[in-house]
């Protein structure tokens, strides 16, 4: 059995598809910006966590996974319910409730420290060891994000909610990656999406908001659509990627969405891109190189020595 090339083939695949979520990161934030001014947040989460959900509910009827589904212990419903509170309903409401309440960069600079609590979540809950790359490369990456960034670091209850987001965000990657372990990543993500969905519309009854639902414009539902497409892209190439790679790995490349979105920002809105902000972006490349190397020096020599020299076991 090729052990060593089954590592390499799948962790290949594992950051091929963290790579590509991470793009779709930088164009979803560059989206989100707009379509999140136009209408309440809370709505605009609701609209488009369903619109996701159903769209992956079609995946896995098209992919002939619904027997998969129906087969899920109730163990494993739990699982996908407090991935959907945790992960798909309770963050989505603060962020973007957070994003309507502030105007300045230091929200987008706190949601990119999501590898740091992903880190120390994996740390308690997986046992992961941190490798020297995933320390070197973390400097690497919060520094490039400050100097691409330039918060302004004047904290409000806006940024607080932004906080608390990216804290449980970083919980529920790491509670998925562990879940991962006995159900496919489409399954989760419609889990995520789907009970995250129900909770949300919870919310929206309790708090009087769901007549809203019925006042929405032509334009909100464009906004709605583009962001859930761009969603329903991530959540599925994140956590079929999450299951193959470390979530420490993973939660790192998906901070190369930002230079990519500073660059939307340059080319679509004409903001200025300093020399400052280009080393930032460089740091952030290298810091994320950092990770990978070594994250992938670790799965080889992981494997005995004669594996690695013979090819077999």
């Amino acid at each position: 059995m090729f052990i060593s090339k089954a590592i390499k083939t799948e962790n290949k695949k594992g950051l091929m598809l963290v790579l590509f979520t991470a793009l779709v990161s930088g164009f979803s934030i560059f989206i989100n910006g707009y379509a999140v001014k136009e209408f309440d947040s809370s709505i605009f989460a609701f609209a488009k966590n369903a619109l996701v959900a159903v769209s992956l509910l079609c995946v896995l009827w098209g992919f002939g996974m619904l027997p998969e589904l129906r087969g899920l212990s109730k163990k494993n419903w739990i699982q996908l319910i407090v991935i959907g509170l945790i992960g798909g309903s309770i963050p989505f409401l603060l962020f973007f409730k957070g994003l309507q309440m502030t105007s300045g960069t230091t929200s987008a600079f706190l949601h990119k420290t999501i590898f740091l609590y992903a880190g120390v979540f994996a740390i308690v809950m997986l046992k992961e060891r941190i490798s020297k790359g995933f320390i070197i490369g973390g400097l690497l990456i919060l520094a490039g994000n400050y100097l691409m960034i330039q918060p302004q670091f004047k904290l409000s209850a806006g940024h607080l909610f932004v906080i608390l987001a990216t804290i449980m965000w970083g919980a529920e990657n790491t509670y998925a990656k562990h879940v991962l372990k006995d159900i496919s990543g489409t399954i989760v993500a419609f889990g995520r999406m789907f009970f995250g969905s129900v909770f949300i519309l919870v919310f929206l009854i309790l708090t009087g908001k769901i007549v809203l639902l019925t006042s929405l414009s032509p334009q909100n539902y464009i906004w709605i659509i583009l962001s859930s497409g761009l969603l329903l892209m991530y959540v599925l190439s994140f956590y079929n990627c999450l299951s193959t790679i470390k979530v420490t790995t993973a939660t790192s490349v998906l901070t190369l969405g930002a230079p990519l979105t500073t660059l939307l920002n340059f080319v679509f809105r004409g903001t200025q891109l300093s020399l400052t902000q280009g080393i930032g972006m460089l740091s952030i490349i290298l810091g994320i190189a950092s990770v990978i190397w070594f994250a992938y020096l670790s799965e080889i020599f992981a494997v005995p020595k004669e594996v690695r020299i013979h090819g077999r076991v």
